[in-house]
């Protein structure tokens, strides 16, 4: 994939898939250029074996075709750019990706747009909460739906002025460090 954004929403639809309420993706970038990729769910997890398999893309458990990239795409972004992936997963209790990544390396596959990744994920699944960061030496971006709900009572997420008022507000904070 040219962005890692659109493999965060690929992965993060997995843990749509696996009946997750609550999703948290963490992007952290230290003083080094050392980018930590987390996403979590507390999905329906996984049993050993299949976890196993997750990198291997001939293994999918999708019955619509026999192959499944979105995990082997990302460890191979990982391993590209110095870093690394490992899954973590407990049946029934959820699922833990993390990956490393060298942004210095020539060949790290840029963030790409995180404020659209976000939308579409809450376009898609406005029931389940989503608690995003993005972190580095200039950068603290943060969405947490839950709080969203709180305050909108009744006011669905994907309500077109909540929308674009989280559209907004993401792009807000991602432009304000531009100037650091």
């Amino acid at each position: 994939m040219k962005e890692l954004s659109l493999n965060i929403l690929d992965i993060t639809e997995n843990s749509v898939k696996a009946k997750a309420s609550l999703i948290s993706i963490s992007l952290s970038e230290d003083e080094n250029g050392i980018l930590t990729l987390i996403i979590a769910d507390n999905g329906c997890g996984m049993d050993e074996e299949t976890k196993n398999k997750v990198t291997d893309p001939f293994y999918t458990t999708r019955t619509t075709r026999k192959v499944g990239l979105g995990l082997p795409l990302l460890k191979l972004a990982s391993e590209q750019a110095l870093g690394e992936m490992k899954v973590e997963s407990e049946k029934n209790v959820g699922t833990t990706v993390t990956a490393t990544f060298d942004t210095k390396s020539i060949d790290f596959t840029p963030i790409g747009d995180m404020t659209s990744t976000i939308v579409t994920l809450i376009l898609g699944s406005p029931e389940i909460d989503f608690e995003f960061t993005h972190t580095s030496p200039i950068l603290n971006v943060k969405l947490f739906t839950k709080e969203l709900r709180e305050q909108l009572g009744d006011v669905p997420l994907d309500n077109p002025e909540v929308i674009t008022w989280i559209r907004e507000y993401l792009d807000e904070q991602y432009n304000n460090t531009e100037d650091k």
